[in-house]
């Protein structure tokens, strides 16, 4: 793969750090950092990731428009309003927008969507564990969890140690219970998945894509 010049907004975050050294280990360059030290820059990047928080969003979707770059975003916590102003930029810039960017959360949604589908009596709860430096919660994916089971069920938060992340789903009939969990051990798988969404969405003109999106679009 050709080397791609990128940003990254939240440079200085446990994500950012992570995301950075596997895009050097990759061979693209990083050309635009922003974080809470501010801003350095020595290039237009061909894509802009943000992995910083929502209150940063309004930088971030500025310096998009202004390099007409395309965005890879994994923030969480966005309200309504600021989901509606990346889904208005998306219509001329290409977007990727997950909360979640591990392969083995995507899965799990597959399972999940399967068994809700065919255990629809059973009862349906979620827990999800977190470092204790999160800071939104529940958890996006915890919220993708949700809405791939298609109702309202319980979503149990903790936020202990420097767990990168561990998602449960529980199903529970009368005298039986199956319990799917994903453990992410390392935020490098994040950042892997960073890579892929990168590689997706250069190619793109247009448009708010999912992390579902970049892996299964060809399927």
């Amino acid at each position: 793969m050709r080397m791609i010049k990128y940003g990254l907004v939240g440079a200085s975050g446990r994500m950012g750090l992570e995301i950075e050294s596997l895009m050097q280990e990759a061979g693209n360059k990083a050309v635009l950092k922003y974080d809470k030290s501010g801003l350095w820059q020595e290039g237009t990047p061909e894509v802009l990731i943000d992995f910083s928080s929502p209150e940063t969003l309004e930088k971030t979707l500025h310096l998009a428009r202004e390099m007409n770059s395309p965005l890879v975003i994994g923030t969480t916590g966005y309200t309504d309003e600021q989901l509606s102003m990346i889904n208005e930029v998306s219509q001329k810039i290409p977007a990727v927008l997950s909360y979640n960017y591990s392969v083995g959360i995507q899965m799990l949604l597959k399972c999940v969507e399967f068994l809700s589908d065919n255990l629809a009596d059973w009862d349906i709860e979620i827990t999800e564990t977190h470092h204790r430096f999160k800071k939104d919660k529940p958890s996006g994916t915890a919220l993708m969890l949700r809405n791939a089971i298609g109702k309202d069920v319980g979503i149990h938060s903790l936020r202990i140690g420097n767990i990168a992340g561990e998602h449960s789903v529980s199903f529970g009939g009368l005298g039986e219970v199956l319990t799917l969990t994903h453990s992410a051990t390392s935020r490098r798988t994040f950042a892997e998945g960073v890579l892929k969404a990168v590689n997706f969405i250069v190619q793109k003109e247009f448009g708010l894509y999912s992390f579902k999106d970049v892996l299964f679009q060809n399927n």
